[in-house]
């Protein structure tokens, strides 16, 4: 089953595509949705069509700044009933750990996650919508998002020490530069913001210890996120390893302070396998890598550990039924 969206995510696109001379019926026909849709905010779609509407939306118009003109429409709401967990985090690494840990209570295509380096954080985001789709307005719109989330946690006044996207700059950056600053950066390695580390121990400024009680009764309503298992730690190990040739089993179990024997058995244990872990790994980051047009195919096959890109080619054609030079192809073209 494809990976989903709220419709909440949508919330003010009909009026915004208007105001840009669309014809947001048709646009949204074209993939498979309607306006009726947009009207009940937990309906789900398919997160891969929403991403080409804002890219063809984009298109159409002429103007390169969809996503950050939805974003500016966005409301903490928009999260529905984890946005009011949110507001009572008591400081900012729990909430976005929130975000992260529930990130499939809004959008299972979404990827987040939160790293610390020393004294630097770093928060990325990318999509894995398993077909080929553009990412630029959907990345910009999830970027934005995230930036106004933060605001109102810590106060307007906040700003990210680095604010990155893989994709190019677009033709003009006033729109950016007013959104997101001037420490804006594109082409770079990764989409996300980079911030102090300290500043994850900052107080969230809506939070009132008072209502944390019944916050805690609506967190059980959203269900238990995620846990942590053996397969998420291997697999962790395994997108870092990958691109320097040494993920093999021996250097897993030894990171993960066990032999390769127990690691089997934990793995077999919740159903999964190395071999299995490595192949699907591959093929989140090969999506992930495709959509950004600062890697070149020889690049890509690097990163996910193949000895060539002739090797590479073989393993995506038989994952995907397409050469990696379609899939690029393909997404570029479904936004025109």
């Amino acid at each position: 089953m494809r990976p989903g969206v709220r419709c909440a995510t949508l919330d003010g696109y009909v009026g915004l595509a208007r105001s840009c001379g669309l014809d947001p019926a048709r646009l949204l026909a074209d993939e498979g949705l309607a306006v009726a849709d947009l009207a009940v905010p937990d309906t789900w779609v398919p997160a891969a069509a929403v991403a080409r509407l804002l890219d063809r939306s984009a298109e159409e118009a002429g103007i390169e700044d969809v996503g950050l003109r939805l974003a500016g429409l966005r409301r903490l709401a928009t999260l529905g009933p984890l946005s009011v967990v949110l507001r009572q985090e008591p400081d900012l690494r729990s909430a976005l750990g929130l975000l992260c840990r529930y990130e499939h209570s809004y959008n299972e295509a979404l990827r987040l996650r939160l790293d610390e380096a020393g004294d630097l954080a770093t928060m990325r985001l990318w999509f894995e919508f398993g077909e080929p789709a553009p990412t630029r307005q959907a990345l910009e719109l999830a970027t934005a998002t995230l930036l106004g989330i933060i605001r109102e946690l810590l106060g307007r006044q906040w700003e990210p020490l680095s604010l990155c996207f893989t994709h190019p700059a677009p033709a003009s950056t006033a729109t950016h530069l007013a959104v997101f600053g001037p420490r804006l950066r594109f082409g770079h390695e990764f989409t996300g913001l980079v911030f102090h580390a300290a500043e994850l121990d900052a107080a969230n400024t809506m939070s009132d210890p008072l209502l944390r009680p019944y916050t805690d009764q609506l967190r059980r309503a959203l269900g238990a996120p995620p846990a942590e298992t053996v397969t998420g730690q291997v697999r962790h190990l395994v997108e870092m390893l990958l691109p320097v040739g040494r993920y093999s089993t021996q250097q897993v179990a030894r990171s993960l302070g066990t032999t390769q024997r127990t690691l089997h058995r934990r793995l077999a244990a919740e159903g999964t396998s190395f071999s299995s872990i490595v192949h699907e790994t591959r093929a989140a980051l090969a999506e992930r890598y495709l959509t950004a047009d600062r890697w070149t195919l020889t690049d890509v096959s690097e990163r996910l550990g193949f000895t060539a890109p002739s090797a590479f080619s073989r393993w995506f054609r038989q994952e995907f039924g397409m050469t990696p030079t379609a899939w690029r192809t393909t997404a570029r073209a479904s936004a025109s």
